[in-house]
């Protein structure tokens, strides 16, 4: 979908993670052509950016998480987009809510902000959507299941475990809340390797992650060139007869994950919902 786009003045966008990498470009993508942009996250580094405003929250915080979600007005969002996302380290680090940091930012955030937010989207959107659409960043369609039932790596740990559930859960949510709430759209969004931050929690932030994402940027996109693509992917009419789709780098759709169907989808998300009730966490 290549569609050219310009006035974009009556899409209001909410970017969880927009602070940062993908989030930020996409952000400041659609604010270029007149979108009404809110950023979700830590650091704000657009202040000089007309039509992006920030709202400062520890996204690693589920309690945080869910707290600005209630406090949020969606009456009029168009667009919701979930890009947050880390690398596990080598060695296993925990929120302060006891969760694994690389589930609770790229994954159990996610989930727990749209349970709260789902039933508060508008089934009609000013710029004409049925429904407002939502986006969900990860790397879906790579037949990537997890591990449901170690989901905070309480057994054992290995840093491409613990991300592979992410990318699972972050499937999951598409797979099954599309079909839970079949009055918004929900789309999932592979990337592919981009050069960004994101493996900085795993790579450190000195000569070999600086090495790496030097060498990354040879042969991938900026976060810039993304951007230019998947925008107008993100507001083609097409998508109002779509639902619960993956789309690539190149915005084409794309086959989800075998055997990551709506049961699964639905038991990897129950399970999710279990860790988060251990921690003293209601979902």
């Amino acid at each position: 979908m290549t569609e050219q786009i310009t006035d974009l003045s009556k899409l209001n966008v909410l970017v969880f993670g927009g602070t940062g990498g993908l989030g930020r470009a996409i952000s400041q993508n659609l604010a270029s052509r007149g979108a009404q942009v809110t950023v979700i996250g830590q650091t704000f580094r657009d202040s000089d950016i007309k039509n992006i405003n920030f709202i400062k929250t520890d996204l690693s915080s589920i309690k945080s998480s869910q707290n600005l979600a209630h406090e949020l007005d969606v009456t009029n969002v168009d667009l919701v987009l979930f890009t947050t996302g880390i690398l596990a380290s080598k060695q296993k680090q925990e929120t302060s809510e006891g969760l694994e940091k690389d589930m609770a930012v790229s994954y159990l955030n996610r989930l727990s902000i749209l349970k709260i937010l789902l039933p508060k989207l508008p089934k009609s959107t000013n710029h004409g959507f049925k429904g407002s659409r939502i986006f969900i960043m990860g790397f879906p369609g790579n037949n990537q299941l997890g591990s449901p039932k170690d989901l905070n790596q309480d057994e054992t740990y290995h840093y491409w475990t613990t991300h592979m559930n992410t990318v699972a859960g972050n499937e999951s949510l598409v797979t099954s809340l599309s079909k839970t709430y079949p009055q918004v759209k929900i789309f999932g969004l592979n990337p592919n390797l981009v050069k960004t931050n994101i493996r900085s929690n795993l790579f450190g932030d000195g000569y070999l992650g600086t090495a790496f994402e030097s060498v990354l940027g040879w042969f991938t996109n900026t976060p810039e060139q993304y951007a230019n693509v998947i925008t107008p992917l993100l507001v083609s009419p097409e998508l109002n007869d779509d639902d619960g789709g993956f789309y690539n780098h190149k915005g084409q759709k794309i086959p989800g994950s075998k055997g990551l169907d709506k049961e699964y989808a639905d038991e990897f998300i129950d399970a999710s919902v279990e860790v988060l009730k251990k921690k003293g966490i209601d979902v």
